[in-house]
């Protein structure tokens, strides 16, 4: 099984921690060694005892407190050595940390536990690649809550320089997507190179959160089965869609102006978003969209209707009737959709996040 990256760079840092004490409990065993010498068998006082191992391990050369003998001066020597060879360690080991930056580490690796243990209902971005990047700066332009998780260093740094929240470590392993909170999140986004990388992801995802919304990236179709045969909900291969989009831009050019606009374009007006019915929350459930007169309110127009059997109705009339369950697909401003989320159900009992305004 292959380590985390991150956990290499904790050892490294729990290793300089575990130095630093075993020569600090060396110092002060080399202090009660010398303390109760002078004290048993010089037979001084504790306190001339004590004043005489300290002023021999500083090495201020203040002399013997008092007369000592050959076996005495003989300890005194050994008792020298013994706290220059401990204070050289500590002062090593303290040095090296200093440079290294891993008491840095050690304040940077304590605030991340702090973030990660105040994840919430956020989104999870494996690989911060092109494609990942790409899923960041939208997520960054909804205003939603994710993490970035990558296993190369000057990658993850690159993504701390851009302000993401992130995580050094292997995407594939339980362990890691323990530590970001999947048990929390609501969807997790598999975007590594490696379709069979992203395959481990999905069934990891899956098993650790059975009800956690999984986005896989896949290179070829027989990756995309696979994937959706792993429990991925929904399978996104760049080059087939690539393909259909570019095609569909050359065939229905305004059509796809209209809806890269709506979807992913800069300074846009118009936005689609889906918003859950449920039935403790919703006014309207068992009435007709008529009768709900949702546009009237709002202005928001309802484009489609997904019932929770999965069943889609594109174009719902003003008969349709609204049910428990459902996800209406939406689309308006940012506020006509914001009003529609506010007559739909309050928005903390809504799964889905509220449209950013612009």
């Amino acid at each position: 099984m292959k380590k985390p990256v991150y956990s290499i760079l904790e050892q490294k840092y729990r290793r300089i921690q575990k130095e630093l004490m075993v020569g600090t409990v060396s110092l002060c065993g080399v202090l009660l060694t010398g303390t109760l010498w002078y004290r048993l068998i010089e037979k001084w006082t504790w306190e001339d005892a004590t004043y005489m191992t300290f002023i021999t391990l500083s090495t201020v050369g203040y002399g013997e407190t008092q007369p000592l003998g050959s076996r005495g001066r003989l300890f005194t020597i050994a008792l020298i050595l013994m706290g220059i060879i401990t204070i050289g360690y500590i002062v090593n080991r303290f040095t090296e940390a200093v440079i290294q930056g891993y008491f840095q580490e050690g304040i940077r690796l304590r605030q991340q536990r702090r973030t990660m243990e105040s994840l919430s209902r956020h989104y999870i971005i494996c690989g911060f690649s092109r494609t990942g990047r790409q899923i960041a700066q939208e997520f960054e332009a909804e205003g939603v809550s994710f993490v970035i998780i990558d296993s190369e260093i000057e990658t993850v740094r690159k993504a701390q320089e851009e302000g993401y929240t992130t995580y050094l470590g292997d995407a594939t392993l339980d362990e890691t997507l323990m530590l970001v909170r999947i048990d929390r999140a609501i969807c997790i986004v598999a975007a590594l190179p490696s379709d069979a990388e992203n395959l481990y992801i999905v069934l990891s995802a899956k098993t650790l959160n059975p009800k956690i919304r999984a986005i896989a990236r896949a290179s070829t179709e027989e990756a995309l089965q696979k994937l959706q045969r792993g429990g991925a909900d929904a399978v996104i291969s760049p080059y087939i869609t690539g393909g259909r989009r570019m095609a569909a831009a050359a065939l229905r050019p305004q059509v796809m102006d209209f809806v890269d606009g709506i979807i992913s374009g800069k300074g846009r007006e118009l936005y689609m978003e889906e918003v859950l019915i449920d039935h403790s929350s919703c006014p309207f459930v068992g009435q007709s969209l008529g009768q709900a007169r949702l546009r009237a309110q709002t202005g928001a127009l309802v484009l489609a209707i997904r019932r929770a059997n999965g069943d889609l109705i594109g174009g719902p009339t003003a008969d349709t009737i609204l049910m428990s369950g459902d996800v209406m697909i939406g689309m308006g401003t940012a506020e006509q959709l914001r009003a529609l989320n506010r007559i739909l159900g309050p928005i903390d009992s809504n799964p889905l996040r509220e449209p950013k305004k612009s």
